[in-house]
């Protein structure tokens, strides 16, 4: 599993939602939100950051990208 595949499903459980409820949420097709978790492919920089607004987070925080202070 990819730290994106296993942020995006960590971030969902911690918001106790169904991949049925984070689709209907975000408009993103539930095969794509699932597949995103299992790590099958990356999500589209449309859905990545669809999904970063929706959990009130950055596109570098799910992908794993920090900043080197």
């Amino acid at each position: 599993m990819s730290y994106l595949s296993n942020k995006l499903y960590t971030l969902r459980k911690e918001q106790n939602l169904t991949l049925q409820a984070l689709h209907l949420k975000t408009g993103i097709s539930l095969a794509s939100l699932s597949a995103y978790e299992r790590g099958y492919y990356a999500p589209s920089i449309e859905n990545l950051c669809r999904l970063a607004k929706f959990y009130n987070t950055t596109a570098d925080e799910l992908i794993g990208w920090r900043k080197n202070n």
